[in-house]
């Protein structure tokens, strides 16, 4: 069990294993995202995930789950373990409590000690605060993009937008990781680009949806570009203006 100490209470991370508590993360599913019933993950897939070596940990401030994440177990060529994190959501009060970043290291936790060294998930680019959570406070790295991976869905955070995404690669026992975690700044390979989404983009995507397409389409090919150049995602910053993806060479040492 993990834990943390935010203003006003206690948070916990623990591993859920019961039908009543992946029916909680379903109904907390419908909160976050707004999804329409045919969307939402099922208790079923919490029960099989957890059964063929995948993860669900869920957040609690005392006994009320505030937030939750599942994984499910996946192969690489050569047989390669790893995890995809295909879900982790916060309720909007607690967003601001270090809570994503407590599920997050259960998960890496979790995975260590059963011999599992990477766990990916997909992250919308135009989301700059998760961009800047995964980059610099998980050690995160991008690689790969897809376009408009799950199609056009009915959550309100989706803004109606093809649902582009970076696939975020999170080697757990990398320096890179290790350093971030200890609260070291990480060595970082020369910046060769960046990629700048503007800050104001949530009221952008809420006001002006023509425009929102435009800078995400803008954003797409960017990445598609310079990721066909062999480049990566090694960090993120963030000024009043943007925040702005770096990009230079990077190996898992």
């Amino acid at each position: 069990m993990a834990g943390s100490q935010a203003p006003g209470y206690m948070i916990r991370v623990r591993a859920l294993t019961q039908i009543p508590e992946y029916a909680e993360a379903v109904r907390l599913q419908k909160i976050i995202w707004g999804f329409d019933e045919i969307e939402l993950l099922p208790v079923r897939l919490f029960v099989t995930a957890t059964k063929a070596g995948g993860q669900a940990f869920g957040a609690f401030d005392a006994k009320r789950m505030i937030g939750f994440c599942l994984s499910i177990p996946g192969i690489k060529p050569g047989a390669k373990s790893y995890l995809h994190s295909h879900m982790l959501g916060v309720l909007d009060e607690y967003r601001n409590a270090g809570v994503g970043r407590l599920l997050k290291l259960e998960q890496r936790k979790d995975a260590l000690s059963r011999g599992i060294e990477l766990i990916e998930w997909t992250f919308d680019p135009l989301e700059v605060k998760n961009a800047y959570f995964n980059m610099e406070r998980l050690g995160a790295v991008v690689r790969r993009f897809v376009l408009n991976q799950y199609g056009t869905t009915s959550s309100h955070l989706h803004g109606g937008l093809p649902t582009d995404r970076c696939i975020a690669e999170w080697w757990l026992s990398a320096p890179r990781v290790a350093a971030i975690i200890a609260g070291r700044p990480p060595e970082r390979p020369p910046v060769k680009a960046r990629i700048s989404v503007p800050s104001d983009i949530y009221a952008i995507k809420e006001n002006d949806p023509r425009r929102a397409r435009e800078i995400q389409m803008r954003v797409s090919d960017q990445f598609l570009d310079h990721f066909s150049k062999g480049l990566a995602v090694v960090g993120f910053e963030r000024t009043p203006e943007a925040g702005h993806y770096l990009l230079g060479t990077w190996e898992f040492k």
